[in-house]
C-alpha cells in the first residue's frame, strides 16, 4: 500500500500478523501501512477478509503475533495492561455496529461512561455529556434509556460516548449496518461533520458504498492482506 501519511502518520505497522488456528489461519498477513492525522480511512472487503480483526487490533482489544503497530505513539505489541486502559481511554473512540450501550443507563449517563476512568470531576463529566448530546441533536432524550431510543438515536449517543475523551482515532465498525438508508446518511453527514471539526482520524469499516463515497482513501482487503487503494471517485466507478 502507498504511504500518503509520512512524518505526520498517527498510525503505522510494519510487517504485521495476526494468526488463529495454531498459524494455519491468518487473518491479517504481514501489513505495512500509515494513515495520517486528520484522514477518514474506508476499509472494504468480504465477510472474513480480515477488516474487524485490523479494527480490533488498532483499538488494542487484540494483539498482533507480529510485526510492529503504532497508534499516537502507543506502541500496541508489548503495552501493559495499564497502558492499554490509558490507551483506549485516551487515544482511541470505539463505535460498534449494535452500538453496546449499557441498557439501564440514560443517554447521558452511556456517554460518560468512558469519562469514570479520567480525571474529570462528577460535574465536568456531566458537562461534557450534554454538550455532546446537543452537539447530535440529542438533548430532549439524553435522560432517555436505550430501550425507548430508535436505532439511529441509539447509534448517535454511541458516537458521542466514543467521543467523550477527545480521541486522536475514531474507529467505527459497519456503523450503519443495522440502519435504514435514511437514517445511515444522516449519520454519516454527523460522522463527516465532527472528523472535519475535530481533525480526528476516522477509520471506518464497512461494506456500505455510500461510506466509501466520502472517504479520503479507500482500502481494499482480501485474506487478510490490502490489495488494492482507491480515492472515493475510483471507488464508485468500481
Amino acid at each position: 500500500m502507498s504511504d500518503n501519511a509520512g512524518s505526520n502518520a498517527v498510525v503505522s505497522a510494519r510487517g504485521l500478523v495476526r494468526y488463529y488456528e495454531q498459524g494455519r489461519v491468518h487473518a491479517i498477513d504481514d501489513l505495512d501501512f500509515e494513515i495520517a492525522t486528520g484522514e477518514f480511512i474506508a476499509i472494504r472487503g468480504p465477510s472474513g477478509c480480515g477488516k474487524t480483526t485490523l479494527l480490533n487490533l488498532l483499538a488494542a482489544i487484540d494483539r498482533p503475533d507480529r510485526g510492529t503497530l503504532n497508534v499516537a505513539g502507543y506502541s500496541l505489541i508489548d503495552m501493559s495492561g495499564a497502558e492499554i486502559n490509558e490507551f483506549r481511554r485516551t487515544v482511541v473512540g470505539l463505535v460498534f455496529q449494535l452500538h453496546n450501550l449499557l441498557p439501564d443507563l440514560t443517554a447521558l449517563e452511556n456517554v460518560q461512561v468512558p469519562m469514570l476512568g479520567t480525571n474529570r470531576s462528577p460535574r465536568q463529566r456531566h458537562r461534557r455529556a450534554r454538550e455532546l448530546l446537543d452537539r447530535i441533536g440529542l438533548t430532549q432524550r439524553a435522560h432517555a434509556l436505550p430501550t425507548v431510543l430508535s436505532g439511529g438515536e441509539r447509534q448517535r449517543v454511541a458516537i458521542a460516548r466514543a467521543l467523550a475523551n477527545e480521541p486522536r482515532v475514531l474507529l467505527a465498525d459497519e456503523p450503519t449496518g443495522a440502519l435504514d438508508s435514511k437514517t445511515g446518511e444522516r449519520l454519516l453527514d454527523l460522522l463527516d461533520e465532527l472528523q472535519r471539526d475535530a481533525k480526528t482520524t476516522l477509520i471506518v469499516v464497512t461494506h456500505d458504498p455510500h461510506i466509501a463515497q466520502r472517504a479520503g482513501r479507500v482500502i481494499h482487503m482480501l485474506d487478510g492482506r490490502f490489495v488494492f487503494e482507491s480515492d472515493a471517485a475510483d471507488d464508485l466507478r468500481m
